[in-house]
């Protein structure tokens, strides 16, 4: 058992320390949810299982707070609305459950934050398609070699390694860097 313990935490401290060696990207993904903020804009997220739950994450520390009781920021987890995504995918397939609330929800100079352990949904390739269409900034946060989302994005940042939860742990790092910035930038109220 200390085997296995100690493998996963090796693991992790592997995916983790990839991050270090993209510390240009991350600044540009910090510059770029900020950016997106100081622009009166908002942020919308999505991704697929344990994704879903680093998105619904960032969005609701964005609205609710992270550290410090600063003022509420728009953000929208594209993950989070039940009826939403029964009906698209019902209407329209599950291909189209988040490029649908990003053609009714997103606008020019929003920020679309896509979370995937291996870029290739096709519901997250739409989804930014759509983000695109519109006009939006882009930031794709991937493992496993970035997949078919690999060079898509406005911003990305591919956790080296093969395992899906390490690849997540990293991804929470990433996410906490990123409101780490963002309550930087909009300190707290007295």
């Amino acid at each position: 058992m200390r085997t296995l313990i100690q493998s996963c935490i090796d693991a992790s401290r592997e995916a983790v320390n990839s991050l270090e060696r993209q510390m240009d990207k991350i600044v540009a993904a910090c510059d770029l949810v900020v950016g997106t903020y100081k622009n009166g804009r908002k942020v919308l997220t999505c991704g697929n299982g344990g994704s879903a739950a680093e998105a619904m994450h960032m969005s609701e520390e964005a609205v609710g707070r992270f550290r410090g009781n600063r003022r509420s920021l728009p953000a929208v987890s594209l993950t989070a609305d039940g009826t939403a995504l029964t009906c698209i995918g019902n209407d329209f397939g599950f291909d189209c459950v988040f490029s649908r609330q990003v053609e009714g929800l997103g606008v020019e100079g929003d920020l679309l934050v896509l979370f995937s352990t291996s870029g290739n949904a096709n519901n997250l390739t739409l989804a930014l398609d759509a983000a695109k269409a519109k006009g939006m900034k882009t930031l794709a946060i991937l493992g496993k070699g970035g997949g078919r989302l690999a060079g898509r994005a406005d911003v990305e940042i591919i956790i080296e390694g093969t395992d899906s939860g390490r690849i997540q742990e990293a991804h929470q790092l990433l996410m906490h860097i990123l409101l780490d910035a963002v309550e930087h930038a909009f300190p707290s109220e007295k």
